[in-house]
């Protein structure tokens, strides 16, 4: 079992990390309450108690997915240029289809299943502009239990009409979704202007007036993604002195707002950050894809100004739901900026790291005792490949490293949620969890 009790970037990894080789997880009612070596706690287990039981595997705290795009789906693997193209030819088409309900539902469904059979246990998550795309959305996580943070898009300009909303109706909209999704059940509202340029002054301020009036819910938008996106910020907002001075102004930074991708904010910007509390969702594949840049992980987490980092699989201009396969590309993307991240600190972005960044931290993210019982179990023998190499592996660095380079999806032997058994790898079809 492997679990974080604090950042390895920060400290030293010996108090931030813990590995535990032969452990045994506790859980009732939905919460861990043990957590240690399998010897010293069996004692505890209740009379007739018989755990389950996964040798030669890792137990991790489930995945936490700080940025996707559940309507996007279906538009994975779509080619586009530069991302504006991207939006115009693929994204902005495929999200009108979520007017109907129908539609949204279905999508909605095979999205929590991928995040089920990739060990994600928690997401933050773009809807479209239609109320009804929310409502599919938590539904269906509602119904495998998994802790879904999410809102309609606002967006007034600059955008095919069937996506716009109004200044009025985008507020409206939102709160009454507030009042009928956030805090019920696993649910939290992520207030969700798309970004700065497809919503009007007008727009953005109504959005920090929602914050406001509905404390514990969560901001989620972009920043700072592509250099003409910068640009184009720039010359829509010329009063502000930069991109993320635009959501500063409107009053969109704080502890549990969480901004996409930052990969082209400077110094002074990240600074803010730290400062406000302000979260940012690296997301590797995507920026890969689309050509965007790359984040620079080791400015983020500066121990002088740290900001507080998680990563986003950026469905459908990322490439894939795994976060294993986040980690690889976060990897490459660290070396290619002269940072050498290690297995330790990826497993971080993409567990309490990302709690963290979701305002969340001590309820998901790590396998500490009081936490939510979220994990995900992890096969190192997944594939004949995977098998061969973990074979090798000198210690559990190493082992997490492999698993972070070579997994995905096939490596997740199982997810639990609230500690529910949510997906099995290898249950018939017919008889696998709903």
């Amino acid at each position: 079992m492997v679990w974080f009790r604090g950042d390895p970037f920060l400290t030293g990894r010996q108090d931030a990390f813990v590995h535990e080789p032969d452990g045994l997880l506790i859980c009732e009612d939905g919460r861990i309450t043990a957590i240690g070596d399998h010897a010293a706690l069996r004692g505890r287990l209740r009379a007739g108690v018989v755990p389950t039981h996964y040798p030669d595997h890792v137990i991790s705290a489930g995945f936490v997915d700080t940025h996707v795009h559940y309507a996007q789906t279906g538009i994975i693997a779509a080619f586009g240029s530069r991302l504006d193209d991207w939006l115009d030819h693929y994204a902005f088409a495929e999200e009108q289809r979520f007017a109907d309900a129908r539609y949204a539902a279905g999508t909605a469904s095979a999205f929590c299943d991928e995040l089920l059979r990739n060990g994600t246990t928690t997401a933050l998550a773009f809807c479209t502009v239609h109320p009804q795309s929310v409502d599919a959305l938590f539904r269906e996580a509602s119904r495998r239990g998994l802790r879904i943070a999410a809102g309609k898009v606002l967006m007034d300009r600059d955008a095919p009409d069937a996506l716009l909303d109004t200044v009025r109706s985008g507020y409206e909209d939102s709160a009454a979704l507030i009042a009928r999704w956030h805090g019920k059940g696993r649910n939290l509202y992520a207030i969700t202007p798309r970004f700065a340029p497809t919503s009007t002054p007008e727009q953005l301020e109504a959005a920090g007036a929602l914050w406001r009036e509905h404390p514990g819910t969560l901001v989620h938008t972009h920043v700072s993604e592509s250099t003409d996106e910068v640009a184009r910020v720039r010359s829509l907002f010329p009063d502000r002195s930069g991109y993320l001075d635009v959501y500063d102004h409107y009053g969109l930074l704080g502890p549990r707002a969480v901004l996409a991708h930052g990969v082209h904010l400077g110094g002074r910007e990240r600074a803010r950050c730290s400062e406000t509390g302000t979260a940012l969702s690296h997301c590797p594949t995507s920026n890969l894809f689309l050509g965007s840049g790359l984040f620079r992980v080791r400015d983020a987490k500066d121990p002088a100004r740290p900001v507080r980092v998680g990563l986003g699989t950026d469905v459908g201009a990322g490439t894939s739901f795994s976060m294993l396969a986040t980690m690889n590309e976060a990897h490459k993307v660290a070396k290619l900026t002269g940072y050498p991240l290690d297995a330790v600190e990826a497993f971080h972005l993409a567990t309490r790291g990302g709690a963290q960044a979701m305002g969340l931290e001590g309820t998901v993210g790590s396998l500490e005792p009081g936490h939510e019982a979220d994990f995900v179990v992890l096969d190192p023998k997944a594939t004949p490949l995977l098998a061969r190499r973990t074979a090798r592996a000198e210690d559990v660095e190493e082992l997490l490293f492999v698993l972070a380079v070579l997994g995905d999806d096939r490596a997740v032997r199982a997810t639990y949620v609230a500690g529910a058994l949510a997906h099995d790898r290898d249950a018939p079809s017919s008889a696998a969890p709903a």
